[in-house]
């Protein structure tokens, strides 16, 4: 018997009768007149060839056929509301899975604040950190791997587009008794007399271009180099090197001990953006977090300390 011969209405007003024995009690419930109500019950036992109520002058009472029914038809409209409201979550941004990339530093110290804040009006949103390397960032938003990413700038195809969230200087982090140190600024001259381990790929590129310009005994290149920054402020904190990052690390560089130095001469300063596709629309639950991220960001004093490169 096929599903499109009942309708919902039907199985609500067998159930609200079931609930009421009352043609006029279901009817001020559902605001309908008890001469409709009866009508979606006569419909539906047509549609069913059972007789699910036993009617007389005085009462209304389940017929056996009705009373097996109705634990069905129940669970019929427990279901379908439940849809419903899975539904107007997701319409609402209130449900769903977000999944985003970030390296390392933002990943562990800067989105699980956000996405705390975020589930405390939202439970039932669920956000997934990728912690990946910044050059894969661009890369896993096209593939589709992730909804979203958040990282430095980095060169773009025409599937993924990027959003500017704030800039953050490279600066240079050392041990407090490191020679540097002394220096309430650097030059990027002082650079090239220093052993520097940089973090990652990307970090090796970056540093390595900002110089570029310069003959080979000018530049300024990394003596190690490591696969993730905590790693590479580890080896600083230890006294002998130094390293180069955008200066939003200093929520992990702290932690550490390490001091920050501004390198001047010129500045250079990275910008920190938010990544999604050209091709794909986003979810609605993802859609509501990203621009949450957004809204965050720029209303946080703590980001804003973080991108100004004070000593």
């Amino acid at each position: 018997m096929p599903l499109s011969r009942f309708t919902l209405r039907q199985f609500e007003a067998f159930v609200t009768v079931a609930d009421t024995l009352s043609f006029t009690e279901a009817g001020n419930r559902l605001g309908l007149t008890p001469s409709a109500i009866s009508q979606l019950i006569v419909e539906l036992e047509t549609s069913l060839g059972l007789r699910l109520f036993d009617r007389s002058t005085r009462k209304v009472d389940l017929s056996m056929a009705g009373r097996e029914l109705r634990s069905s038809a129940e669970a019929v409209l427990k279901y379908v509301g439940l849809a419903e409201t899975a539904a107007l979550d997701l319409q609402n941004q209130a449900a769903g899975v977000v999944r985003i990339a970030a390296p390392q530093v933002i990943a562990s110290m800067i989105l699980p604040t956000v996405i705390n804040l975020y589930n405390a009006d939202r439970p039932k949103v669920v956000v997934v950190i990728r912690d990946a390397a910044v050059e894969s960032l661009v890369d896993m938003v096209a593939t589709g791997e992730v909804d979203l990413a958040i990282g430095p700038d980095r060169p773009l195809g025409d599937q993924v587009a990027r959003e500017p969230l704030f800039d953050s200087p490279w600066v240079m982090w050392c041990a407090p008794d490191h020679p540097i140190a002394a220096k309430p600024i650097v030059e990027w001259e002082d650079l090239r007399r220093l052993s520097i381990v940089a973090a990652g790929r990307d970090h090796e590129r970056s540093v390595a271009r900002m110089r570029s310009n310069l003959p080979d005994e000018e530049r300024v290149t990394p003596s190690q180099v490591v696969d993730h920054i905590s790693t590479a402020l580890g080896i600083a904190a230890a006294g002998s090197l130094v390293t180069l990052s955008p200066a939003y690390v200093g929520v992990l560089a702290r932690r550490l001990g390490l001091v920050m130095r501004r390198i001047v001469e010129p500045e250079s300063i990275r910008q920190v953006c938010l990544y999604r596709s050209t091709r794909r629309a986003l979810s609605p639950t993802a859609e509501g977090f990203a621009n949450y991220l957004i809204d965050w960001i720029e209303k946080s004093d703590r980001l804003r300390g973080l991108s100004v490169a004070d000593n």
